[in-house]
Formats: C-alpha cells, structure tokens, sequence
C-alpha cells in the first residue's frame, strides 16, 4: 500500500469525465500486462481504487451514465465513497452466496474492505450508487407485491466490472419485478476484475468472478424453489452493460469454473429466459465498420434461452453494432430473440424516465414479451 500513495494521490487530483475513463480503461488501453505478481498488485491497485474515490465509480455503465439523460444539462454532485458493506433496501433480504468457510477467488483488490459510494453526475434528475471491493457476493430477494406469478427475475446491474450499480441498475428494476407479481434476485458480485490486456487488444479473463456469482446464484434459487415459493423453471434474468454481458454468458454456457460446493451446484445455471440491456465486449470491432462477426470469447449455443435485447441507437459508449451482433448469432443459432431500439437513450439510463422514449417505453416491452412467453 505504501508504495502506491504517491500515484492514488495524482490521479485523485485529475479531473476526468467518466466517457473519459471508458476510453482510457475499456477501450483497449490498459496499460501491458506486468511481469511480477507484485508489479500485478500494484498496477490494480493503482487502476482501480483511486478510480472509484475519484471518480465515484469506474467502467462504462457509469463512464456512459452522464450521456443518458441526453435531453437536459448534466448535474454534478459531490461523490462520496464509504467503507461498509452494502445494505438491501426496504423488503430485499440478503443472503450470501457462499458459506463462510469456502475459499473464493478475490477481485483485484483482493481483501479490500466493501464500499459502497455515489457517483455524478445525476440519471434521471437523482443520484445514484454503487457497491465495490466486492469479496463475499450476494443475492437479495424481494417477494412479489400482490399475486405471485411464480416466475422470477435476477438483476444483474452494470459497474464495467469495477462496481455493481446498486439501486439504479439494480433495487430499482426490482421495484418494478415485484410489482409484476415476480419475485426479484439482485446480484452482488465480485468487483473489480479489470480485464487483461495482451499484444494490444483486450481480453476476457479466463475465470469471470461475476459469472461463477451468477451461475451460483441461479443453482441456489432451483435448488431452493420451494422454500421461496418460485417455479424453478421460470427464473430468468436481466443484465445492464456488463451485467448484460454476463447475462449472454449465462445463456450460452453451463461450464462451472468454481469447484462444486454442494445440491445447488448440480442444478442447470442456464436462465429460462434473458433481456440484455445495452451491452458491450461481444463484437470484434476490429474488422470494419460493417463487420457484425463476435469477439472470438464470445460462444454461443442453440440452448440459449429466448432472449429480449433492448438498445438505444445513439449509445455513445456501446455501439448499437453490438446487440445486433449478438442478435444475429443468436437467430443463426436457432434461438429466439427479439429486439427493440430506439433511436435515443444513450447508456446507463436503467429505469428512470427521461425525455428519452426508451426510458419510459421499455419495461412495457419487458412485460409484453413475458406474457408472449407464458411467463406472466
């Protein structure tokens, strides 16, 4: 820790936007991979917590959110950063995903005490938040208000793999599940995991911790259906940015590559049904514009669930190539999948109304395409 105070310092005192720091951390510029374990631990060091004090969050569901209310001014806020482990909102329970003893591979900055923290400027005229330093994940349940349908959605909000955007890619979706007569599981997953950057292109790790999380939390809710009164066969999931992404790898894989901890980890981690929320690391962007083939990291399966993708066109951050990408794999795969773009949005603007159509518009298409499945 010491010999990383000098350069946390520097780079607290620069004032970057967060498109800025997409376009520095994402966009194939992590500086080389190093040599040394501890040449390893002090670049993350450096990357990543001087980022999120910083800058009040890190990675592109945050670096975008100032583009998603595109229609009025940008209104910055002190951001603020807390140690604590983050607490549910009113009627969510948490509950870990891991009992204590089992040994779990840790994020980047390894035994980093929880935060929990802001960001700035404001989505949707209000402020939101965000989990980090994440090393013992969890889902947090909310029950159904009114009937329960029996179906259930797990949220998988956007941080980039720096953070877990809290209450606005996550409580705040779930607000809107429940209301549906869903039960709703918000994950918090193991963050930061900067991905590695070898011969000057980004790669994917080959072990994603949020992954193993989902694919674990998946395993607990069938394996537990009866005790939270859910159809084990009607759990889906919802992912923003790179929750989105981690969505499209639950769809198409069912390979573990945790060791099997107990019952819940022979159940199937393959949602019954998906909706990627403008998502990104899926298109080889390295072969043209017109070029819509995937990043070869990217594997898809005829098992994949139907899967509902949602985009703006105007996404300043992940290009609207993308989803459609995806979309078309999917569909060559024999996969049902549907879309729906608009032409304005931007990124990171989760559920909270703004001028934008899109805003307002798609969790009506969420709740059309689940009655069109027989999941509502």
């Amino acid at each position: 820790m010491a010999g990383t105070a000098a350069p946390m310092q520097h780079l607290w005192q620069h004032s970057l936007s967060r498109t800025d720091l997409h376009q520095r951390n994402f966009a194939d510029s992590r500086p080389t991979i190093a040599t040394s374990k501890l040449e390893i631990k002090l670049l993350r060091f450096q990357l990543i917590v001087p980022t999120l004090v910083a800058l009040g969050l890190a990675g592109p569901a945050f670096a975008q959110a100032s583009k998603s209310d595109t229609s009025a001014e940008k209104i910055e806020v002190p951001k603020v950063e807390r140690k604590g482990v983050w607490q549910p909102t009113a009627g969510g329970a948490q509950v870990p995903l891991w009992p204590a003893n089992v040994a779990l591979a840790k994020p980047d900055t390894g035994d980093e005490a929880e935060a929990t923290g802001n960001g700035s400027p404001l989505v949707g005229s209000k402020m939101w938040h965000w989990a980090s330093y994440v090393t013992r994940p969890t889902m947090t349940i909310y029950k159904p208000k009114g009937r329960n349908t029996g179906a259930t959605m797990m949220v998988l909000p956007g941080g980039g793999f720096y953070a877990v955007a809290t209450d606005l890619e996550g409580t705040e979706i779930c607000d809107w599940v429940v209301q549906q007569g869903m039960t709703c599981v918000m994950l918090k997953y193991r963050t930061p995991q900067v991905w590695p950057k070898e011969n000057g292109k980004q790669q994917r790790p080959k072990v994603l911790l949020g992954l193993e999380d989902a694919q674990r939390a998946m395993g607990l809710l069938r394996q537990g259906a009866s005790a939270y009164g859910i159809d084990p066969h009607k759990i889906g999931v919802i992912g923003f940015s790179a929750g989105a992404y981690l969505v499209a790898n639950m769809s198409n894989t069912e390979e573990r590559t945790y060791s099997l901890t107990d019952a819940a980890d022979q159940q199937s981690p393959r949602p019954d049904f998906a909706i990627v929320a403008y998502t990104a690391r899926m298109l080889d962007n390295s072969k043209g514009k017109n070029n819509l083939e995937l990043k070869p990291w990217v594997k898809i399966s005829p098992k994949a669930p139907p899967t509902l993708i949602i985009h703006a066109m105007n996404d300043p951050v992940d290009d609207i190539r993308e989803p459609m990408a995806y979309a078309l794999a999917l569909n060559d795969a024999g996969v049902p999948v549907d879309m729906r773009l608009y032409a304005k949005g931007g990124h990171a603007f989760g559920m909270r109304p703004t001028a934008d159509p899109i805003t307002r518009e798609w969790p009506g298409d969420v709740k059309q395409w689940l009655h069109d499945l027989g999941i509502l």
